[in-house]
């Protein structure tokens, strides 16, 4: 039956892809891993050194995870041809929504795995640390970073990452001046480091009693939290630290008292703060780990051999330097100005969905084809 001959069709495209990808993968190294991990964890003595077995065993448990995405959608490839197979014999066409449901969930499975070979940096594997700064645009760009804070959340919630605010401070009359999350998850950083840069807002301001439209700007950086065995150096006499009492909501303890840390890398002059934890000395460490992250992003973006090299420059949050412009007004789009990709879903964006943007970026940077436009047409 044609219907069955056109999932049939559908389905055998993905074929290449699937072998593909197992070459991507290194399906057979990750399974000789896994084997070797195996063997290490079940020796006498392993847990001498919890630190080490730990991860050991959570290298282990990623690898399988790998694997087992990869044989469950070969399985699924399989399962479905027969299921074709059997509804074209038996002209049962009650069969096709089915098939349909489950073609689209494997072609999305597939996508999803395909996308993970392509975070192969470094640092891509790790948890990250989003900081949002209000730019050109007064009250407006303040509401505007804490609607991209809500933005961020809220991605964070669909891919089942942990989210903390570290540092925030209020807007004048709403919003957020600046903010700071820790996202933890697998491959945190190496889905977000696209969103790095001047995200541009276009609407109709609630705070304009005359109804006009506005123009905000607020900056996101993104960098990777690094683990305290990196050789990132910071020393005692290049840091200032001063200590002041959490802003918001906390509980009694962390309003009372003055546990929030904000630390000075003197020589850069970089900044950076954290008033999540209920000490100071946990706020500190948190905060040293930010002043790592920091330094260590810009020393990769900038190609430098020493970390003293690192001037902290930032670019203007204004006009001209964005990366993607959010319209709400005349239309409604989110476009990305170094891939095109664009979507005139806003609310659907606004509520997280980003995978679009990331998955185009990540493919675009894979092939060397990303843009350097800034979108001034929008």
């Amino acid at each position: 039956m044609l219907e069955f001959e056109q999932l049939k069709l559908r389905l055998t495209s993905n074929e290449a892809e699937l072998r593909d990808l197992k070459d991507a993968l290194g399906y057979e190294r990750l399974t000789r891993e896994i084997e070797e991990l195996e063997t290490k964890a079940s020796a006498p003595g392993f847990w001498d050194d919890i630190e080490n077995s730990q991860k050991i065993v959570q290298r282990t448990g990623k690898l399988k995870n790998t694997v087992e995405t990869y044989d469950g959608i070969c399985s699924s490839y399989e399962d479905l041809l027969v299921l074709i197979e059997m509804g074209d014999e038996e002209e049962d066409l009650s069969l096709v929504e089915e098939i349909t449901a489950s073609l689209d969930e494997l072609e999305k499975n597939l996508a999803s795995l395909r996308l993970q070979t392509l975070l192969t940096g470094e640092y891509d594997k790790n948890n990250t640390i989003l900081t949002f700064h209000a730019g050109a645009g007064g009250t407006e760009a303040m509401d505007w970073v804490l609607m991209l804070v809500r933005m961020y959340t809220r991605w964070t919630e669909r891919h089942g990452f942990k989210v903390q605010m570290l540092d925030f401070l209020d807007g004048d009359e709403a919003g957020l001046k600046s903010a700071t999350l820790l996202i933890e998850g697998e491959n945190a950083y190496g889905y977000l480091k696209s969103e790095s840069g001047v995200h541009r807002l276009v609407r109709v301001s609630p705070f304009d009693s005359s109804g006009r439209r506005h123009t905000s700007f607020a900056s996101l950086e993104v960098m990777p939290e690094i683990s305290d065995d990196n050789d990132i150096e910071v020393r005692d006499e290049d840091i200032k630290m001063d200590v002041f009492r959490s802003s918001g909501a906390g509980g009694q303890h962390i309003n009372k008292t003055s546990s929030a840390v904000r630390l000075t890398h003197i020589p850069t002059g970089i900044v950076v703060a954290c008033q999540n934890e209920r000490s100071q000395f946990q706020n500190r460490e948190q905060a040293m780990k930010m002043l790592k992250s920091k330094l260590l992003e810009i020393k990769e973006r900038e190609h430098l051999e020493k970390i003293e090299d690192i001037k902290g420059v930032q670019k203007e949050i204004a006009w001209g330097s964005q990366i993607r412009s959010y319209v709400f007004m005349p239309y409604t789009l989110a476009k990305d100005h170094r891939t095109g990709f664009e979507s005139g879903n806003i609310n659907a964006v606004m509520d997280g969905d980003l995978d679009g943007f990331i998955n185009a970026y990540l493919k675009a940077a894979s092939k060397g084809e990303l843009s350097d436009n800034t979108g001034d047409e929008i």
